[in-house]
């Protein structure tokens, strides 16, 4: 009873707490009200709150009549957040006073508080129960566990048992694999030591014809591939044919067997002596020795291939019959053929002839090929036996060369196959020979292309400035003059613009070519004399060359001086005089003129040309520009101050003499020296005797101030 009392008086004193609150709130929000609009009236009303116990009384806003009654004011608010933050606290007081006066009324009603779980009571007997139960689980949970952990250990231990017996059994077999190796290596080096034993005097003779190492692209090199590649085609050719055609008897066998051997001696020679002494490049170094050349070369593939090249199992004709079968692994030294041909490009100076060469040599195999195919189809169908075959009459080899040209190129004209099997041959062929014809077709054009390239580019840039020329109605004489620039040009250098050449190549590249064509001519400049040499082949690679044409001013006298010049090919002439009819001096190649302007000022005129220099005939000339000098010099501080020097001695020694100003002497009194001044009583009585003079001849009276 107490304790329902005492529930009822806390939630009276909640419920008047709750309604204080309201009330200060309604408080502060009238207050609000009055201090911004002061009411001309105040009236007291009444306030009922919920509880009818409490009566308060505050003043509020003016009543209006009853007719029209007012709209309410809206609230001021000063702090958007306290006004908010208040009224949720308000909500929630309503919201737990009404919970509150509910449970007043009904002492049953339900806390809003989530109810804790409600603890079962077991007697004893069924608790002691459930614990064993609970045990019991566990045990057998644990059990299993226990179980699956120990069958996951087996499987682990099987399987590491697996993996080492696997690993012992690799490297078993790894042992082995080495012990093989080092037998066979140790036979390997047993061979090799005794041929070398055996080789030695023919190698040690040989290094004093071709040395200790060859560079590949040495000519005696390339030459002596070229006896490897008519060795490989001598193979290819002959073989095939003697495969197909009737050629072996007991007249030529001898021949046959001549041949064969010579080409064998060739391969040979070539493993033993030429191919132990090539230069290699390892971690981007060329490696010139011979001991290293030949260990590189017997670790290579290469080797592997030579080897089974010339395998003599041409002796197997003494128990059987006498074929070129046995000659098959003579085709794979094929990559030699392709060596050749590689190195042979690069030294040749139009390697588009050699190229149309191969190609043309690519499209008679194939048509040897087709015919040895057609003599075997038609001696498996029987000679004579239809229209289509070969009809054994005249050279068997013409003849059937004579049918696959036909055939391959697709001419016509070809008698008709009669069986299944000459229609399907002849079938293959038109299929083969137009892909086959069509791919050398395509690759002659792009070697003839590429050989043509340069002209056409020539052409195509020479036709594009002469339609200009027509286009804008440029003088006949002067597109003349740019035809003979064109022609000359390409016929002098086979470009127009050299630098589009150096461009691609690397700065090594560049710098060795400048320095093997003008250094020697820069060296011998006075004014560059004494400079930096590299300074120089800076310079060099900052030239330009330009064409003149017969008659063209390189530079006129009173032009701004920005360039020198040093004659490549060609001469030029120094003239003067009425329309440039002297000539004071012809500048041949390797001469250079033009540097002293380079160094001068454009200060008082200083770097004007002082004479005419016109090209007598077409001259190829190299300019260095002002600018690129001065780009040149900030990273030579000291040549800069040579130069300096030497500019300003060059400039007085072969500069124009000073003009003649108005107090120079004449040459006459030059000699009598500097003349005394006139004493001053002289002169008085000279300005008398002046004076009387005039006086006398005008009759006029002078004074003398």
């Amino acid at each position: 009873m107490n304790s329902d009392n005492n529930n009822m008086n806390y939630i009276a004193t909640f419920i008047k707490l709750s309604h204080l609150i309201e009330v200060i709130f309604f408080f502060f929000t009238t207050y609000n009200y009055y201090q911004i609009q002061a009411p001309p009236l105040r009236l007291s009303v009444t306030f009922f709150s919920r509880n009818p116990l409490v009566i308060l009384r505050f003043p509020l806003l003016p009543v209006c009549s009853e007719e029209a009654p007012p709209p309410p004011p809206p609230p001021v608010v000063y702090n958007r957040e306290v006004d908010d933050m208040l009224r949720s606290i308000i909500n929630k007081l309503r919201e737990q006073t009404a919970v509150l006066k509910d449970k007043s009324i009904d002492p049953y009603a339900t806390s809003p508080e989530i109810t804790p779980p409600v603890t079962p009571i077991l007697k004893k007997e069924d608790y002691l129960r459930m614990k064993e139960e609970e045990r019991i689980a566990k045990e057998e949970a644990d059990k299993k566990k226990a179980e699956v952990d120990a069958k996951k250990a087996e499987e682990k231990k099987i399987k590491d048992e697996e993996k080492r017996l696997d690993a012992e059994k690799k490297a078993e077999e790894a042992r082995l694999e080495e012990e093989a190796k080092k037998k066979a290596k140790f036979f390997t080096n047993i061979i090799v030591s005794f041929f070398d034993t055996l080789l030695q005097p023919i190698e040690n003779k040989m290094d004093g014809v071709l040395g200790q190492t060859l560079d590949p692209l040495d000519r005696r090199y390339i030459a002596w591939l070229s006896l490897v590649g008519l060795a490989f085609n001598y193979n290819v050719w002959f073989c095939t044919a003697r495969l197909a055609f009737p050629y072996h008897n007991e007249t030529n066998n001898p021949y046959w067997i001549f041949f064969d051997i010579l080409s064998d001696v060739v391969n040979v020679i070539d493993i033993i002596i030429w191919q132990p002494r090539l230069q290699f490049v390892k971690a981007g170094d060329v490696v010139k020795s011979r001991p290293m050349a030949k260990v590189h070369y017997r670790e290579s593939q290469k080797l592997k291939i030579h080897i089974f090249s010339i395998i003599p199992f041409d002796l197997l004709c003494l128990h059987f019959k006498f074929s070129t079968i046995y000659r098959v692994n003579r085709f794979i030294r094929i990559e030699s053929f392709f060596e050749f041909s590689d190195r042979l490009e690069s030294i040749m100076a139009k390697a588009y002839i050699w190229r149309v060469i191969r190609t043309t040599g690519y499209l008679l195999y194939a048509l040897h090929l087709n015919s040895c195919a057609y003599f075997v189809a038609s001696v498996y169908q029987g000679i004579k036996s239809t229209t289509w075959v070969y009809d054994g009459e005249g050279t068997a080899y013409l003849r059937c060369y004579y049918f696959a040209v036909r055939s391959l190129i697709n001419i016509g004209g070809l008698p008709e196959p009669v069986t299944t099997f000459e229609i399907s041959f002849q079938m293959a062929n038109f299929f083969i020979g137009v892909f086959v014809f069509s791919s050398l077709i395509g690759q002659m054009r792009d070697v003839i292309g590429a050989a043509t390239a340069g002209k056409t580019y020539f052409r195509a840039s020479m036709d594009g400035c002469v339609d200009y020329m027509n286009t804008y109605g440029i003088p006949k004489s002067v597109q003349n003059r740019v035809r003979t620039w064109y022609n000359y040009t390409w016929a002098a250098q086979g470009m127009l613009d050299e630098s589009e050449l150096l461009d691609k190549m690397p700065l090594v590249m560049r710098t060795a070519i400048a320095v093997d064509i003008n250094l020697t001519t820069f060296q011998k400049i006075a004014l560059f004399q004494g400079c930096d040499q590299q300074m120089l082949v800076d310079m060099l690679l900052r030239l330009k060359s330009i064409v003149y044409l017969p008659g063209d001013f390189v530079v006129k006298k009173g032009d701004i001086g920005k360039e020198m010049y040093v004659i490549k090919s060609g001469a030029v002439q120094v003239v003067g005089g009425p329309d440039n009819s002297i000539v004071f001096v012809t500048l041949k190649a390797g001469c250079v003129f033009g540097e002293i302007s380079l160094l001068q000022s454009a200060k008082d005129g200083g770097n004007r040309r002082t004479a005419n220099v016109k090209a007598h005939g077409f001259a190829n000339l190299f300019v260095l520009e002002k600018k690129d000098l001065f780009d040149i010099l900030v990273h030579y501080p000291e040549s800069q101050k040579v130069l300096a020097r030497k500019g300003r001695k060059l400039t007085k020694s072969k500069g124009p003499p000073p003009a003649k100003t108005k107090e120079e002497k004449q040459p006459g009194f030059a000699l009598l020296g500097q003349k005394t001044e006139t004493p001053k009583l002289i002169r008085l009585l000279t300005n008398f005797r002046k004076l009387k003079l005039l006086s006398q001849g005008n009759n006029t009276k002078i004074s003398v101030i």
